[in-house]
Formats: C-alpha cells, sequence, structure tokens
C-alpha cells in the first residue's frame, strides 16, 4: 500500500472549508489530519469533503476550540484518543488503517506567551502534555505508527528564522525541546521531514503578525509528521506547502505531506 499523509493546522474547518477542499482537490493527499478543528464533530463540513473523495472520518472535538480530526480516501478505524496531562481538551485522536498501521493525530499546546510554569499556567501545561506523551510512548512502545500533527514547537536551529533572538521566546526555549526530544526517545520516533530534507531552513508557520509574511519570512517549523523506525525507512516525498500561507483568509499553518509506502 502505497499512501500520502498531509497534517495541517487548519485554524477553524469551518470557517476554512474551502481550503480543505481545495487542498483536497489540487493535492490530493489519501489521509488528512487537521489540528485546531474549532468544531464539534457533527458540525464539520463533511459534504464536500466527501464529495471529493474523503469517506471516512476520525475525529475529536469541542466547540470553538482545539480539536483533531482524520480524514481519508481509505478505510479506517477509530483507534481512540488520550487526555494527555488531563486538561479535557480534544488534542488527540488516532486511526488504523486496514495494513494495521496506527496514525495518530496530535495538537500540543502552545504555552502562552511567557515561558516560566511558575508565572504561566499554560506553559506548564504544555511541558505536562510533553511529559505525559513520553510517559505513553515509554510504557506502551509504539510500533507500525506515524504522529503527526501541531506540536507546537520547532526544535532545531534550522527550524526558525533566528535561533538566538527566539531561544526565550515560546516555541523554541531549551526546556520545550527537550521535552520534545525526550517524546521522540521514548517513542523511537524518526523526523521524517528532516530524514527527507536534512539540511536547510524548514517553516511550517508564520505570524499573522506580519503586514508581509513571506517578504519578512520570520517562520517556524512547528507542524510535525514523525514514524517509528520499522516504517520509517517506507517515507519519502516530503514537502511543504509553503503556498498555502498565501491563499484568500489563510491558516497560520501550512501543510505538510509524506509519502509511505507500506
Amino acid at each position: 500500500m502505497t499512501f500520502t499523509l498531509a497534517t495541517w493546522n487548519i485554524n477553524s474547518v469551518r470557517l476554512r472549508e474551502g481550503l480543505v477542499a481545495r487542498l483536497m482537490a489540487e493535492e490530493s493527499p489519501d489521509i488528512l489530519c487537521l489540528q485546531e478543528c474549532k468544531s464539534p464533530v457533527e458540525k464539520i463540513p463533511l459534504e464536500q469533503f466527501q464529495a471529493l473523495g474523503y469517506r471516512y472520518m476520525v475525529a475529536r472535538g469541542q466547540k470553538g476550540y482545539n480539536g483533531v480530526a482524520i480524514l481519508s480516501k481509505l478505510p479506517i478505524m477509530d483507534a481512540g484518543e488520550r487526555d494527555f496531562a488531563s486538561l479535557g481538551h480534544a488534542r488527540h485522536v488516532a486511526a488504523r488503517l486496514e495494513n494495521g498501521v496506527t496514525i495518530h493525530n496530535c495538537y500540543v499546546p502552545a504555552g502562552g506567551d511567557i515561558p516560566d510554569r511558575d508565572q504561566n499556567e499554560k506553559f506548564g501545561q504544555k511541558l505536562d502534555f510533553l511529559t505525559e506523551m513520553r510517559d505513553w510512548c515509554r510504557w506502551e512502545t509504539p510500533d507500525r505508527a506515524i504522529l503527526v500533527g501541531d506540536l507546537n514547537i520547532a526544535p532545531r536551529e534550522d527550524d526558525v528564522w533566528n535561533h538566538k533572538q527566539l531561544l526565550k521566546i515560546v516555541s523554541h526555549t531549551p526546556v520545550e525541546v527537550d521535552h520534545l526530544n525526550a517524546v521522540m526517545e521514548a517513542g523511537k520516533w524518526v523526523d521524517i521531514t528532516r530524514q527527507d530534507i536534512p539540511e536547510g531552513l524548514l517553516y511550517s508557520w508564520w505570524s499573522y503578525r506580519a503586514a508581509d509574511w513571506d517578504t519578512a519570512d520570520k517562520g517556524r517549523r512547528l507542524d510535525h509528521v514523525w514514524a517509528t523506525p520499522d516504517i520509517s525507512g517506507a517515507a519519502h516525498s516530503s514537502k511543504i506547502l509553503r503556498d498555502a500561507r498565501g491563499w484568500v483568509q489563510p491558516s497560520d499553518h501550512v501543510p505538510i505531506f509524506a509519502t509511505f509506502d507500506l
């Protein structure tokens, strides 16, 4: 089985239904994982997606916040969810393909603006979320699994526009990077994007605050595709669809792709 998977923080699936449909029509990934859907599951606008061939969906949602969905042309089964850090947020959902591969779609908390858990509760929640992800990977070692999503951390120096300037900015602080690396090590996850594109600046997010995001190009790679070692060698053709940041009424994130031959 060969399939292409995409992950995208859509920042409201109902507001940007047309952009999701455009991606489906123009890029046609077999599986599309969305984060920050900001919708109860029953209100996700499925009719247009189904007409484009995405007949299967596994999702968790809530009104106005968070929300994760896996839309697929291929048959998928619901494989559950986890409430990391007991936040009561719809931030994880899993689906299983007929070949036994499990796809985990995650939306890690952004963590607020102050990188100090004593001053900022949201930052502490982010670290706790990652710690529980680490423990889950450690005690239930994943196999034949793919983990994707907005992990809200740019781990490498070349995953941000300026490493030194962002060391004290939430999403690139050393403590966050250490926590993310601990999750990777516990699950033996392989960063598929960087396996395919090992060198050079890579971004998947550009702030809405920039008047001209493209010229300023102050991006961060916050969105990721990981795979377990038993299937990581089957991955290829990774890409980041930068142009989507310039679509009308865009998300501040863009889609990330990878193809797997399994």
